[in-house]
């Protein structure tokens, strides 16, 4: 494992804007946590690099791709997005959702529930996703009968151990932490 040292040297300050999604009648988005973007957060953006800082964070299966062009959200797992190239408008939170553009060396952490679509993106758009330790993804897509066992399954689900990007005392611990 590395260093704090080592581990931080891509990380730059960073400028957090965070949105709290509500259910919108399909999709259950999630209205305890909020979707976190840390704009320009990192100045190393290549794939090696992304995945290391994630795994020396405990976020794991971490893999490199685009973003889906259809809602969908997870329901037994957090996700990290780190755009290593390019940019692209994603829309979080379903059709009626916010749409908000990200470019390279940005992150976002999506909460179990918040459904997310990438609406346009350049051609050399990439990302490096990851989940918690311990989380093993699903991929739903607001069709009926997914709930209200996804509803559950979000309302369970722990917080995760740290913060993908600035481990356990980082950003996400305070804005995710539950009354």
């Amino acid at each position: 494992m590395k260093s704090l040292e080592e581990a931080t040297a891509p990380i730059q300050l960073i400028n957090i804007v965070q949105h709290l999604i509500h259910e919108d009648g399909t999709f259950p988005n999630n209205s305890r946590l909020p979707l976190l973007i840390y704009k320009s957060a990192l100045q190393a953006t290549d794939r090696k690099t992304v995945e290391e800082l994630f795994e020396s964070n405990r976020w794991i299966n971490s893999w490199e791709g685009g973003i889906f062009d259809y809602h969908h959200y997870h329901s037994t797992a957090h996700e990290v997005l780190a755009v290593t190239s390019g940019n692209a408008r994603i829309q979080f939170g379903g059709p009626g959702g916010i749409a908000i553009s990200l470019d390279q060396g940005d992150v976002a952490i999506i909460p179990a529930g918040v459904a997310h679509k990438c609406l346009e993106s350049a051609a050399d758009f990439k990302v490096v996703g990851a989940y918690p330790e311990g989380q093993l993804y699903n991929i739903l897509y607001g069709k009926d009968g997914e709930r209200p066992v996804a509803d559950e399954n979000i309302k369970s689900l722990p917080l995760p151990e740290s913060d993908p990007i600035l481990g356990f005392d980082g950003p996400l611990m305070k804005n995710w932490r539950l009354s």
